[in-house]
């Protein structure tokens, strides 16, 4: 890979149980890292039994989603459905501190005014003079060589993903959408990113 990766290492290894609400658990290896380009804390589960190949999940930070179970959203439904179907193939979810695609969560939550007022979730970042994605995939990539991975089957609706990481130097070898996770609550925001972003979603009505 490119000197993008030079001086990502491996920090922490430590094993923790996961209990999700609904009862589900299993054992994850928490990996953290120094040196990676932003200087966040971004922390990465080893799920099973990874191979050549792993099943990889780029998952954004959402409080209000992941933790308390915001129905605006799908990310706490994606996070569930993801840790179990990464613990059976075999992988890694890296879980990326980029809360409302990296606006963080008070500017989140003034989007989530703004949609209220009209506005798609796009409309609403760049209203606040946010691009309408701001997420970049340098680190999640650089955690990838620190763990030795190169080529990945990638977990995702989202074709930007993709295309970072393969910028990245990371090889794409297959990508598998989620699930549809749409309640009367998100629908408006699902179909925004199908609609607008080429989000792999296939929503009825």
């Amino acid at each position: 890979m490119s000197s993008t990766f030079v001086g990502a290492r491996v920090r922490t290894r430590v094993r923790i149980p996961l209990t999700f609400a609904d009862g589900y658990s299993t054992t994850a290896q928490a990996v953290t890292f120094d040196g990676l380009a932003d200087g966040r804390e971004h922390l990465a589960l080893i799920l099973g039994e990874p191979g050549d190949t792993p099943l990889v999940r780029l998952h954004s930070e959402c409080l209000t989603g992941d933790v308390f179970g915001s129905a605006r959203c799908d990310c706490g439904p994606q996070l569930r459905e993801s840790v179990e179907r990464i613990a059976e193939a075999g992988g890694i979810l890296l879980y990326l501190r980029q809360e409302g695609r990296d606006i963080g969560l008070y500017n989140k939550l003034d989007a989530y005014a703004l949609q209220d007022s009209g506005l798609d979730t796009y409309q609403a970042n760049t209203e606040l003079g946010f691009d309408e994605d701001a997420r970049d995939y340098t680190a999640a990539a650089q955690m990838l060589s620190a763990l030795g991975v190169d080529d990945i089957d990638l977990l995702t609706n989202n074709p930007d993903k993709v295309r970072q990481l393969t910028a990245l130097g990371v090889a794409v070898r297959d990508t598998l959408p989620t699930g549809v996770h749409a309640n009367p609550a998100n629908l408006r925001y699902l179909r925004a990113k199908a609609e607008h972003t080429g989000h792999t979603i296939r929503l009825v009505g």
